[in-house]
């Protein structure tokens, strides 16, 4: 409608006025409602050409959407397995800073795990200092082996001396008798050795081994212990939360609630613009957004991102293959806008809807002594520069109007 006025001030009123002047033609006479269009057809065509021309640059070079919005990040409040709340430390609408606890679930069966894991310890190391007797005794085992050992070969070797000598008080019976016993001596030796060994390995390798599993259950049991409390992840505000004592949890079908991040959302504004604009709008480029939250405000915006795919034409695996005639809206190229001045955008909650201007702006260009630029090509460039006054007008009449077509015109 602005363009259409702004154009029919250049086409339409001076056809208009020199029909007056020069053939005496006034409204309301020779101009009515059945013969306007043949006295002023010149003006009313050229302001047709005109309008279309001027809304199609406009909406070209300076490209408006309404769909904006800060876009923020929750987090859903859940415990990592199913149960019972036993405690709940936090109310709806409370602040909470990353370590702090939400509710807690009933752990019965977790600390009696703890309290079999820690026993379980305690068995250990008295085993351990039950080994520790046992190769006590087995070190005397041996020291009376090796002396039963001893003796016995002192009287072989007394035995032998004597019969090689040929006394008659010894016969080749007793010497072999008593070789026999220093055999069987040794084995009991040998025997008292492998018992220290076993010990020493029961010391050494199994008894540690046992008390290493006991306490990787002991520490399992703690953190089975520790899931049973669910704590903030981050410094957020608790909405949704009417967690009651006695409520059941469930991580797949039950959440407890929502975390909404400090932060999450602020001085950061998510636009969707026609694909049309996609090689017009552009990081670095300049922006103006109203929002409903804060009416009768224009707030300038610099382009910080363009997301280099377009959402609606994401694929997700199956069996079937993606046929493009089913497919929907053909989408909007995300662009990412944040304000020039910080602190314009505080006092805007994270999620409002906006309505959003981005120029294109040849400036730069036209005052680059080193850009070789053709006369039509800056005059066209000037154009495009001068009509973006046009949208920035009517962006600014919807601020204006925004307050009356939300309370008035749509009763939200």
């Amino acid at each position: 409608m602005l363009e259409l006025i702004i154009c029919s001030l250049v086409t339409i009123l001076p056809d208009y006025l020199l029909r007056r002047k020069f053939q005496d033609k006034r409204w309301g006479r020779e101009i009515n409602f059945f013969t306007v269009w043949y006295e002023l057809r010149w003006g009313i065509t050229l302001c047709a050409m005109l309008t279309i021309s001027l809304i199609t640059v406009v909406f070209y070079y300076h490209p408006q959407t309404k769909n904006v919005s800060s876009y923020f990040r929750t987090v859903t409040i859940l415990s990592e397995s199913a149960g019972r709340v036993a405690e709940v430390y936090v109310e709806n609408n409370s602040e909470v800073s990353a370590g702090d606890r939400i509710f807690r679930l009933d752990s019965t069966r977790q600390e009696a795990a703890l309290e079999t894991a820690m026993r379980q310890i305690e068995e250990v190391d008295a085993s351990l200092a039950l080994a520790q007797s046992d190769r006590a005794a087995a070190e005397a085992a041996v020291d009376q082996a090796q002396a039963a050992l001893t003796q016995t070969t002192d009287d072989l070797e007394r035995q032998r001396s004597l019969f090689e000598r040929g006394s008659s008080a010894v016969s080749e019976r007793d010497v072999e008798i008593l070789e026999n016993e220093r055999d069987v001596r040794q084995g009991a030796l040998d025997a008292a050795y492998a018992g220290i060994d076993a010990v020493e390995a029961n010391i050494t390798v199994l008894l540690p081994a046992r008390r290493a599993s006991a306490e990787a259950a002991l520490e399992q049991a703690e953190v089975e212990l520790d899931k049973m409390t669910v704590y903030a992840g981050t410094d957020a505000v608790v909405e949704q939360f009417a967690l009651q004592v006695g409520d059941i949890v469930n991580p797949i079908l039950r959440p407890a609630g929502i975390l909404v991040p400090r932060g999450s959302g602020s001085g950061r504004f998510q636009a969707g613009f026609s694909q049309i604009s996609t090689q017009v709008v552009k990081p670095g480029g300049v922006a103006e957004i109203t929002c409903i939250s804060k009416p009768f405000t224009i707030i300038p915006m610099v382009i910080t991102g363009v997301q280099d795919v377009i959402a609606a034409g994401q694929i997700r695996p199956s069996d079937r293959l993606v046929d493009p005639q089913n497919q929907g809206a053909p989408g909007s190229v995300t662009v990412f806008m944040e304000p020039i001045y910080p602190g314009q955008t505080d006092d805007i909650p994270p999620g409002s809807r906006c309505v959003a201007n981005a120029y294109t702006s040849f400036h730069a260009q036209l005052e680059d002594p080193d850009t070789d630029l053709g006369f039509l090509t800056r005059v066209s460039m000037h154009v495009v520069d001068t009509v973006g006054l046009v949208h920035a007008a009517g962006l600014r009449i919807q601020s204006l109007l925004l307050p009356l077509q939300t309370l008035v015109l749509t009763g939200h």
